[in-house]
């Protein structure tokens, strides 16, 4: 799966033009030898910490992982439970 947005992803290569090896932001899923399933795919914060991001990149970043959150959450169907209560 692969996820991309201009305005997200823009601010990161201005920044540094190196990250833009690592956009658009993907996603693998894939099932072990087991069955189960995984979601396998870079954290935004990695991503801005592999390639030295500063300060430019910050509400970019921090977008990208928001996103990506929903995007996992959906895909592990928490979004189905929210009105479940959760022990913390």
């Amino acid at each position: 799966m692969i996820f991309g947005n201009p305005k997200g992803g823009t601010p990161l290569m201005q920044d540094k033009q190196i990250a833009g090896i690592d956009l658009p932001v993907k996603a693998l899923a894939w099932e072990d030898e087991a069955g189960k399933v995984w979601l396998s795919y870079n954290a935004a914060n990695w991503i801005a910490a592999r390639h030295g991001l500063g300060d430019a990149s910050l509400t970019a970043v921090q977008a990208i992982a928001d996103g990506m959150g929903k995007v996992i959450g959906m895909a592990a169907g928490r979004e189905q439970q929210a009105s479940e209560p959760r022990a913390h």
